[in-house]
């Protein structure tokens, strides 16, 4: 059952949580902050001086800060100051009662896909995978548009302000939860009690930087664990392999996607402008979505709102 969020308008009162890593650019991370107060009212916010390394704070600091800005009434949408590591780390020290009594809008990608899917799983609490705070300064007008129309409790077009259409892969049609994100976080919840049930959902997947191997290793995880048969339909963002050494034996990425999704009895679709770069649109994650895929080509719809109007 969705706890579905209050809608997130202009001037509502916001909190920024880093529950990951640190902003790499103090500057980025204070433009990103500016912007964020000329359209909502930013009640809460991370601050630096607690670092540890590659994480934002320490465990308990970070998951206080989260606890905080969902018991906090007024509170409307919780931004995450970026992704990087960490989240995975918090999922047994939330408090998951307290969260089943205040559901509030995470917002975030990348490693806040832990976040997303542990609040669906434990909480019933969809979730919006869109802009951090350090992406704010530099975030162009489709970008931020996705984002307010989704968290004001609109249905726009995933694709449609990004120019190029879904391409279909596998013809068919699915209707179920958008479930899904970053491929190598989703991978590492899998036989954890926060992972959700993937049974008919639409499965969205990105990945940055991973070489072609490491996505066919991701990619065979999830069919040995009964993901990829269970899904009723599947949609690819975007992939990036990083710098690869010529001299090393590789496949493009088409042929390992081939491998894992050909002849698959469901809907497949690619290009769906989601990932690890602008422009992005925001994903309504654990709302119930249609996927239809023909021969010449794919569509994906929202079934519901992702705020409770």
């Amino acid at each position: 059952m969705l706890r579905r969020p209050p809608p997130l308008s202009p001037g509502a009162p916001i909190a920024v949580v880093a529950p990951a890593s640190p902003p790499r650019s103090a500057d980025t991370y204070q433009a990103g902050l500016d912007r964020l107060r000329t359209t909502y009212d930013v009640r809460q916010t991370w601050t630096p001086g607690s670092e540890r390394g590659y994480l934002a704070a320490p465990d308990a600091e970070r998951v206080a800060a989260l606890h905080r800005a969902i018991e906090d009434p007024e509170i409307r949408a919780v931004i995450c100051v970026r992704g990087g590591y960490g989240c995975l780390r918090l999922l047994p020290k939330i408090n998951w009662d307290l969260a089943r009594r205040h559901p509030t809008l995470i917002v975030g990608y990348s490693d806040v896909t832990a976040l997303h899917l542990a609040f669906y799983e434990k909480a019933g609490w969809p979730g919006l995978s869109g802009p951090v705070v350090t992406e704010w300064a530099q975030a162009d007008d489709a970008t931020l548009a996705s984002f307010r129309g989704w968290a004001a409790g609109e249905t726009p077009s995933f694709v449609e302000a990004f120019g190029d259409p879904l391409a279909p892969r596998t013809s068919g049609t699915a209707s179920g939860p958008l479930l899904g994100g970053n491929m190598a976080v989703l991978t590492r919840l899998l036989g954890t009690p926060f992972a959700p049930d993937f049974e008919g959902a639409v499965l969205v997947l990105e990945e940055v930087a991973e070489a072609p191997y490491r996505v066919d290793r991701m990619l065979t995880h999830l069919q040995q664990t009964g993901v990829l048969d269970a899904v009723g339909g599947v949609v690819l963002g975007t992939f990036t392999t990083g710098s690869l050494n010529p001299d090393t034996p590789t496949r493009p990425l088409e042929e390992v996607f081939r491998d894992h999704l050909a002849d698959r009895p469901y809907p497949v679709a690619k290009g769906l402008p989601y990932g690890h770069h602008l422009p992005r649109c925001s994903l309504p994650l654990g709302i119930p979505v249609r996927l239809h895929a023909t021969s010449a080509h794919a569509t994906l719809t929202a079934e519901a709102p992702l705020t409770d109007l």
